[in-house]
């Protein structure tokens, strides 16, 4: 498979993986661990979404569906499908737990691309596309402008009844 077209789609994957299982989980409806509501009430201030930068604030102070997925990229790269994706797995999980993290959502985005990528790869896809894809997937969320990434994860959580009741 072409290196573009399979990174432009491991992207497109990784984004949608962690976006919705963190979503799903949770992260814009209140801050999980120390550190989440002063992230989130930062990006509300600059005009961005409170429930947006809530979800932004607890991907950077836990290890969250965004984090599982990259690792079990890397996992599934240096020591094979499905090893390498179970073993990162295990270590989200623990990481969740030193964190006192009440959730799993790492745990669950490691196992959901563990298997995307054993999938994939029966077309092509190669587990170093998935590590490029999910780089390029944390800097849509966090590294280009808060607020705006904010705004858009804040109607996604509206949209799933995940929106927060904070204020």
């Amino acid at each position: 498979m072409n290196e573009i077209i399979g990174i432009i789609m491991a992207t497109i994957i990784c984004w949608l993986n962690f976006v919705f299982i963190d979503t799903w989980m949770g992260l814009p409806e209140k801050p999980g661990v120390k550190g989440a509501e002063v992230i989130g009430r930062a990006v509300k201030r600059r005009g961005g979404s409170l429930a947006g930068g809530f979800f932004q604030g607890n991907i950077v102070c836990s290890p969250d569906a965004s984090a599982g997925t990259l690792l079990a990229s890397v996992g599934s790269y240096a020591i094979g499908i499905p090893e390498g994706g179970l073993i990162a797995a295990t270590l989200v999980y623990f990481g969740n737990r030193l964190c006192a993290d009440p959730g799993y959502a790492g745990t669950t985005g490691a196992l959901s691309i563990t298997v995307i990528i054993y999938l994939t790869s029966l077309v092509g896809m190669k587990p170093e596309f998935y590590i490029v894809g999910m780089v390029l997937a944390i800097v849509t969320i966090q590294g280009l402008a808060h607020p705006s990434a904010s705004l858009l994860l804040g109607k996604l959580a509206q949209k799933m009844g995940r929106h927060t009741k904070l204020t």
